[in-house]
């Protein structure tokens, strides 16, 4: 499934292919988060011709709720209903589970939950929960599992992350004795847990590890805690992953996390900030950070980015697109949405350059510099 193509010779940051039933991917990889089928307000043409995405990430809680699996067993799977030729991974529902909070109970037997749509209650199981997934049909499937919150106390993280490992040995089993139901191979990743606590995450790292499966995730991070200690935790679990299986940090980040951890040995990430914050006004480019919504840009009819990574970037004016976003416009959000998600997807495309070269470290330092600033 996963090779590396080349190791940069300054950093653990290595370039790789990843192979999916629905075509190569190379990593460095950002997966755009499209939750309920779709990445809100993007078109799947200009996914796939203006942005470039590769993978879409789907979510089990929200596809379970609606449409719902019968929904998408008539339709011969997510592929097919929203009519996306690439790559499709799935979160396994865990996350948003844990952050219903007061609607949701824990068992052993699994998560019980309120839906958020309509208050009806739900078990989650991590047999059923591969059995959504098979529905589904994505390429790549995560294990059910509890992500804390941050701060945990360590009897807490423990008590969660041996849960995650219990439930973890029942996932692997139902992947097991079940089969795809839509003439495609699917591939299933588990996840290191432990909050922030390194013999935690040591200890599941090892776990996961000792699971061998196609590659390997990482999750519970990115929740609160200071980005020092979310790099610790990465460099911990990275020492301990196989080197030859991708390694997929679930959730983050910034431009700035996701350079430092590629630093750290990281291949595939996710995020919502780039849509998320793009409808809100804030875009994302490689001089640094723009609120669109802030007065000084109310006059600037110069392009949102000069060195743009999308046709949008250079065909609209700073004016325009703020004008856009303060109005309500619908198409100021679509805007700012293609260009982060572009953006996103160029540096990490850029980062893979770098790294064939073998210049990401001093490359990196630089980028770092520039892509936190307030501009």
């Amino acid at each position: 499934m996963f090779r590396i193509i080349n190791n940069d010779p300054g950093s653990s940051a290595r370039a790789g292919e990843l192979s999916t039933p629905h075509g190569e991917v190379s990593t460095p990889l950002f997966i755009p988060v499209g939750t309920a089928g779709t990445v809100k307000g993007v078109l799947e043409r200009d996914l796939r011709e203006e942005i470039g995405a590769a993978v879409i990430l789907a979510n089990t809680y929200h596809l379970y709720l609606r449409p719902g699996g019968e929904v998408l067993k008539r339709a011969g799977g997510l592929h097919k209903f929203m009519n996306w030729s690439g790559s499709l991974l799935t979160d396994s529902g865990g996350y948003q589970v844990f952050s219903l909070s007061g609607k949701r109970k824990l068992t052993e037997e699994g998560a019980i939950f309120k839906s958020h749509i309509d208050g009806s209650s739900h078990l989650f199981t991590p047999e059923n929960v591969v059995d959504i997934q098979r529905i589904i049909g994505a390429d790549i499937m995560m294990a059910f599992d509890e992500c804390t919150p941050y701060p945990c106390e360590y009897k807490d993280a423990k008590i969660s992350m041996d849960l995650t490992h219990r439930w973890l040995s029942r996932t692997i089993r139902r992947f097991n004795e079940s089969d795809p139901l839509w003439g495609h191979n699917q591939y299933l990743f588990p996840i290191v847990q432990g909050s922030v606590y390194n013999d935690l995450r040591r200890e599941s790292a090892e776990t996961i590890a000792s699971a061998g499966m196609e590659g390997n995730a990482i999750g519970g991070l990115s929740v609160g805690e200071p980005a020092d200690k979310m790099y610790e935790m990465v460099e911990e679990v990275n020492s301990i992953l196989p080197l030859d299986k991708p390694r997929y940090l679930m959730g983050v980040g910034t431009p700035v996390n996701i350079l430092e951890s590629i630093d750290r040995g990281i291949d595939m990430f996710d995020c919502v900030m780039p849509t998320r914050n793009g409808r809100n006004g804030m875009l994302f480019t490689r001089e640094g950070i723009i609120n669109i919504r802030n007065r000084k840009w109310a006059d600037d009819l110069s392009v949102i980015d000069e060195a743009g990574p999308s046709s949008v970037s250079t065909y609209y004016s700073k004016a325009y697109l703020r004008h856009l976003i303060i109005s309500g416009e619908l198409l100021g959000a679509q805007i700012a949405t293609i260009h982060n998600l572009s953006f996103y997807i160029w540096l990490v495309g850029e980062a893979r350059k770098q790294i064939m070269k073998g210049s990401f470290r001093s490359w990196k330092n630089m980028m770092v510099m520039k892509l936190g600033d307030r501009l």
